[in-house]
């Protein structure tokens, strides 16, 4: 299998004095269902989707019965798909949730760290408290984890790889790619996360974009995820953040997330296109231009919107405030 850096081609630029001072290169791909619309970089790539899979995660959520069983509400679905801020919404809906189960934070396996939300940051640090587990970016997918577990009346530890849970994940994961996973490694939230290529990545979004209500158990739960997702895109990131910004410049038509090390994913129910990229040096810049410019490419997203234009090409300034260079999108990307 190809390598993540085999075959990348440039994304974004970013210009000094000028000069060209770097190149982020990486992999983009579009799909149907029927495979490959347009591809830039190698879809063969191995890659890591880290958090950008959240929703292949949530499935067992919907399909083993326990959101129904549990009463979740389309809020509770938005944040089992989040990478949130650990903002007071994000903390305080895992909270009722691990609450509402019969369980305390103490059941989280995602560990802590501080939130990315400067206004809770602050006050944890006026209020001489210690952030905990419910900060976490992934608490929302750890909350859905434990509403699974508890379900099906399976053991604790749900991040071990042998645990029903995960294998429910995996087998999902390689339904909706349609693709044996390459491999897998631990998450930075402890949880297991399966290596794919950048095309079945895609695919498995093109497949969530497809999906339509009355057809199955499976597309049922993908329309509903989806939905959830682009219904509250403040319960996916956070304020500021590419994710929520993007979302509403859209106005609920369509689905995005990001994953650590720069994968962007996209879910374009309207055009039934699944939208997969990975940054092979890990620049969040570029896999934000990258995915406002595919988004723009297929007529979803409004170039001159202020949240696209932000993205995909701007002015660079020091701390004084001084014009140092620019950066934009690569020459014929995305064409």
């Amino acid at each position: 299998m190809a390598k993540v850096s085999d075959g990348a081609v440039p994304l974004l630029e970013v210009w000094r004095g000028g000069l060209l001072e770097c190149v982020h290169q990486g992999h983009a791909v579009i799909c149907d269902t029927k495979g490959i619309v347009a591809a830039w970089g190698n879809p063969d790539a191995v890659i890591f989707p880290r958090s950008s899979c959240k929703m292949i995660q949530a499935l067992p959520l919907i399909e083993t019965g326990a959101a129904d069983a549990r009463g979740l509400t389309q809020q509770h679905l938005a944040l089992a798909c989040a990478s949130h801020r650990g903002a007071h919404v994000h903390v305080e809906l895992a909270g009722r949730w691990i609450a509402d189960l019969g369980l305390s934070e103490s059941d989280l396996r995602c560990g802590a760290h501080e939130p990315g939300d400067v206004e809770e940051r602050d006050r944890l640090i006026r209020a001489r408290e210690q952030p905990c587990q419910l900060h976490n970016n992934c608490s929302g997918k750890h909350s859905g984890f434990l509403t699974v577990t508890q379900h099906l009346k399976a053991g604790p530890e749900y991040v071990e790889i042998d645990h029903p849970l995960q294998k429910a994940i995996r087998a999902a994961t390689e339904e909706v790619t349609d693709e044996t996973v390459a491999g897998w490694g631990v998450d930075g939230c402890s949880a297991p996360n399966f290596a794919m290529t950048a095309g079945a990545l895609a695919r498995g979004m093109a497949k969530f974009a497809a999906a339509r209500e009355g057809h199955g158990a499976r597309e049922d739960a993908m329309v509903r995820l989806t939905r959830a997702m682009a219904a509250h895109p403040h319960l996916v990131s956070g304020e500021g953040q590419a994710c929520t910004e993007l979302m509403r410049a859209m106005g609920g038509r369509v689905a995005i997330k990001g994953g650590a090390e720069a994968v962007y994913v996209a879910i374009v129910p309207e055009k039934g296109l699944g939208i997969a990229l990975k940054v092979v040096d890990g620049g969040y810049r570029a896999s934000e231009a990258a995915v406002a410019a595919l988004l723009a490419k297929i007529g979803v997203l409004d170039p001159a919107h202020p949240a696209a234009v932000k993205r995909m090409a701007g002015v660079q300034r020091n701390w004084r405030g001084l014009e140092t260079g620019f950066y934009r999108l690569a020459p014929g990307f995305p064409g």
